[in-house]
């Protein structure tokens, strides 16, 4: 390739180091469209021949069915899959494909295959999050009326229902997707026509290839065309914040599968035993969707690193772009998969969490709530109230809804027999009625909105 300037062959560990055949040969399909909508554009424009954009076309179609039937050959002496694809289609119809490259560069080339490449990606992501969201509203809807323990600080704190906890995970997913199409809709720009850094002599048409590959429209400007990576940060960027989502899921399930939670056991099919000891069911797939949130925070950061201080336009360092792209999101679609199957296959132990949501006085601000609406005391000395009301519960060994009249009366006269009516868990969470609430009733309309796409 370099015969003109170079008198001698690049050595063997430049040659490799140089080389980015074995990772950006994922481009291919990319690739083959972008030279497709490339050579469309120079043929209608006179740039080449009718006969000779025909020609080349078919080429690269040839070239499309041999890699999708054999893949893409790893030669490092053709350094990458631009090269490859221009290589095997001179073999295929001779000195004519050298027309290919007229306007372009491997500048604007790469540019244009890397951001088809990310649209296509947050589209797979995408409809991976739309299933994922579709088995939380089915369980979801399945344990409306299911009474676990909310907590804050991992503590007891107010009940809830199993189903308005999944959903607050359906509201999580849900900002991810609109992260994930906020980031396609600003790399939907097409590089193509940049050529190196300056644009190109050439009468070409880049509204057209831009309207051929399904852009919104051409960059602005030639050099940050082919020199800015911020539409992948950007996808890297959505994909650590819903593997953060995913991994907070993947440590709940974790805890609430260990014998002191007892709330879920996740199927043989998400869980893995031990070498040594018989009787172990463990959590593998939500520890490695938890690790997996590391390395995909990490592909972020190595990311930056490597464009933060790249003077304008294109630097070879940007060869290692598409590795942490490429490695976060099969570690995001692992991911997604895998945490979609365990809510999909779990067994939810509502028996024990509703035990544990009695066992921790989660009703006390239901107390303290009485006492203002009812009794008309103000909330600070409503708190004060039901904190010696709760000691008297620790001190009898009993729930709150079982502390005699008499006990609650002594801390407080104004306690009379109503209080009852809203110390039992169910009660608890069939008040909580406001809107985005934990109330069954609201549950069940927040579910049903989703279905609706509101």
């Amino acid at each position: 390739m370099w015969g003109g300037r170079f008198a001698e062959g690049p050595a063997a560990v430049m040659r490799e180091i140089n080389a980015s055949i074995p990772f950006d040969k994922r481009l291919w399909r990319q690739d083959v469209a972008g030279s497709q909508a490339h050579v469309k554009m120079l043929g209608a424009a006179g740039i080449v021949s009718v006969e000779d954009a025909a020609a080349i076309s078919a080429g690269l179609a040839q070239v499309a069915a041999d890699y999708e039937a054999n893949g893409v050959a790893e030669d490092l002496t053709l350094e990458d899959i631009h090269m490859q694809t221009e290589a095997k289609l001179g073999a295929l119809i001779g000195p004519v494909a050298g027309r290919l490259h007229t306007a372009r560069s491997r500048n604007d080339q790469v540019a244009t295959d890397f951001r088809l490449w990310v649209r296509d990606a947050i589209d797979q992501v995408d409809g991976a999050l739309a299933a994922f969201q579709q088995a939380l509203l089915v369980r979801a809807d399945e344990h409306a009326d299911s009474v676990m323990p909310g907590f804050t600080h991992l503590q007891s704190a107010q009940p809830v229902t199993l189903g308005h906890h999944l959903m607050a995970y359906y509201e999580m997913i849900a900002r991810d997707r609109s992260r994930f199409h906020d980031a396609r809709a600003r790399a939907n720009l097409c590089p193509l026509g940049s050529a190196a850094l300056a644009g190109t002599g050439f009468p070409i048409d880049r509204e057209a290839t831009a309207r051929t590959l399904g852009f919104d429209g051409p960059t602005r400007n030639s050099l940050d065309g082919v020199s800015d990576r911020d539409f992948a940060i950007e996808y890297l960027t959505a994909a650590v914040q819903c593997a953060l989502h995913l991994s907070r899921l993947a440590e709940e399930f974790i805890l609430w599968a260990s014998q002191p939670f007892g709330f879920v056991s996740l199927s043989d099919q998400w869980s893995t035993g031990s070498s040594i000891m018989p009787q172990k069911r463990n959590p593998d797939a939500a520890e490695l969707v938890r690790g997996h949130s590391g390395r995909i925070l990490g592909c972020m950061t190595g990311l930056m690193v490597t464009m933060k201080g790249l003077p304008l336009a294109y630097s070879k360092d940007m060869q290692d772009d598409k590795p942490p792209v490429f490695e976060a999101h099969d570690l995001l679609g692992l991911s997604i998969a895998a945490m979609t199957g365990m809510v999909e296959s779990a067994t939810f132990r509502t028996v024990r969490m509703r035990q544990a949501a009695e066992a921790g006085f989660s009703t006390a601000t239901d107390l303290a709530d009485w006492l203002v609406r009812v009794a008309d005391i103000p909330f600070r000395e409503a708190h004060h109230i039901t904190g010696s009301a709760v000691k008297r519960a620790e001190d009898l060994g009993v729930a709150l809804d079982r502390v005699p009249l008499a006990d609650l009366q002594a801390i407080d006269a104004r306690i009379d027999e109503r209080v009852y009516g809203v110390l039992s868990v169910d009660a608890s969470v069939a008040s909580r009625t406001s809107f985005g609430g934990t109330a069954p009733a609201r549950v069940r309309a927040a579910i049903a909105a989703a279905r609706n796409g509101a």
